[in-house]
């Protein structure tokens, strides 16, 4: 049996490589419109959760988080004066960082995951009826 890929092969890894560009040009598109488009547009109220603890005193003792003023904090970029665009531009990231882990997991899975044997079994010989 020859390793050369015949043909067939070639074409096959072609349209795979295809289908793969166009799924992450769809993507990166779906991508683009939800955090430059939609949000942007998303409430700024308080979510029900922090109303309620708003409403209850719950939240009274509530203090700044350590990275509150980290580069990505409240859902936007800091030094980007433009909301819309920091809004924008915090959510690519956060899809970006998300991606790539979700990613390293996924190749770490695959590299544990048990190989089975590649050789066909053989069925065992039925048994000479009397």
């Amino acid at each position: 049996m020859s390793a050369d890929p015949t043909p067939g092969d070639t074409a096959h890894a072609a349209t795979r490589r295809r289908s793969w560009r166009w799924f992450l040009v769809g993507f990166g598109a779906l991508v683009a419109v939800m955090v430059f488009v939609l949000a942007p547009r998303a409430s700024s109220s308080p979510d029900g959760l922090e109303k309620v603890a708003a409403d209850t005193g719950i939240d009274a003792g509530e203090r700044d988080h350590a990275l509150g003023d980290g580069p990505l904090a409240d859902y936007a970029v800091s030094g980007v004066d433009d909301a819309t665009l920091g809004t924008g531009l915090a959510g690519a990231a956060g899809v970006v960082v998300t991606l790539a882990a979700a990613t390293a997991v996924a190749r770490v899975a695959v590299r544990r995951r048990p190989t089975t044997p590649t050789t066909p079994t053989t069925p065992a010989t039925p048994a000479p009826t009397a």
